[in-house]
């Protein structure tokens, strides 16, 4: 991987992960082939923090079905990126603001 625009795709915006913001812990969605030390570059580097632990998982194809055609979605891969107290990432902390008030 060569730019950290690679290897970061996108924030993974569920319950559970703005659960886990409250212990620091931040999700992404990752490319396929990147390894943890690749995703705590780019993490650092894209929104400068600094990362403490990198844990990351394959997120396994669902069944789904539309009318008559069944198929499944994608696999992907998803990283759980723990940071360290007192900082926090600013895309995650204004969706957090809203969704507290």
């Amino acid at each position: 991987m060569n730019s950290a625009y690679e290897v970061i795709i996108r924030p993974v915006v569920s319950e559970r992960s703005f659960d886990l913001m409250s212990n620091n812990k931040y999700t992404f969605e990752v490319a396929r082939k990147a390894p943890k030390e690749e995703i705590r570059a780019a993490v650092e580097k894209l929104f400068g923090v600094h990362v403490l632990k990198v844990n990351t998982l394959w997120v396994r194809p669902k069944n789904k079905r539309v009318r008559y055609v069944t198929g499944k979605t994608r696999t992907w891969k998803k990283a759980v990126v723990t940071i360290a107290d007192g900082e926090q990432i600013e895309i995650f902390s204004n969706q957090q603001a809203a969704a507290e008030e």
